[in-house]
């Protein structure tokens, strides 16, 4: 199957001696949701950032699907709180969109009629919800979301990775996540890929809860992830990839 996005000993530096991604391979295909855990440091944002071509590369290279279609759930939006806005105007940047096509969004991401209300009036959750809204309008056949649930609770990071699996049932989408929620994100991803600098191990979600690297990487965290891993998958194919030739073995940091 063809990848959507492929990244091939892709190396990133913002200045300095050591790479911030070092050696890194990744691909993602249509229809399947990855998800990358890592700790603080380990490059996750940034490789989400060279993966959009929003970084430059020391080395390697990125190769998207021709006219490839991308939804985009940053990590931080900045609303500046003194200028009112409507969540129907933020809905209609940076592309102007209908009214129809705006309350489905809401509508699938389970806020519908928020179009009147004031951004800097949203909970938390909300406006997760809105920002996963905006990023459908474009029928994206890849939806990007960099640490989605930051801030929220656990029943809402529970919640609204729920969602994620629902939108990509309905719209075929796949997803690539940035995330630190160790303990749901699991139950939502078909694949998992451990960064600190490199790729430590990758594979399902069953497999890589059990490898060394990721349980060196997270330490007591880790222990909670089988015992929440409810997802379906084909057993045959669970393994893990490691990948300890470049960089520093996954350590547990803070």
């Amino acid at each position: 199957m063809t990848a959507l996005i492929r990244a091939t000993d892709l190396s990133v530096s913002h200045g300095g001696d050591l790479p911030v991604l070092n050696h890194v391979d990744f691909l993602i295909r249509p229809g399947e949701i990855v998800t990358v855990v890592g700790p603080n440091g380990s490059g996750k944002s940034t490789l989400v950032r060279a993966l959009l071509g929003h970084v430059a590369l020391a080395s390697g290279r990125v190769e998207r699907a021709p006219g490839l279609r991308i939804g985009y759930v940053p990590q931080r939006v900045h609303i500046e709180r003194a200028m009112p806005m409507t969540v129907r105007r933020f809905l209609s940047l940076p592309r102007r969109v209908g009214d129809a096509q705006a309350a489905a969004a809401l509508e699938r991401t389970g806020v519908p009629g928020l179009e009147a209300r004031q951004i800097t009036a949203l909970s938390g959750g909300q406006f997760q919800r809105v920002l996963l809204a905006r990023a459908l309008l474009g029928d994206p056949q890849l939806l990007v979301l960099d640490e989605p649930t930051q801030g929220l609770d656990q029943p809402g990071i529970v919640a609204f990775y729920k969602l994620i699996e629902e939108v990509r049932a309905e719209t075929g989408a796949a997803v690539l996540m940035v995330s630190h929620d160790l303990l749901v994100v699991m139950r939502a991803s078909d694949r998992v890929v451990c960064l600190n600098g490199h790729v430590c191990c990758e594979g399902t979600p069953q497999a890589v809860s059990a490898a060394p690297a990721y349980r060196a990487m997270f330490g007591a965290e880790s222990q909670g992830t089988l015992a929440l891993y409810q997802h379906h998958h084909d057993h045959d194919h669970d393994h893990v990839a490691e990948g300890h030739r470049h960089g520093p073995a996954c350590a547990h940091t803070h």
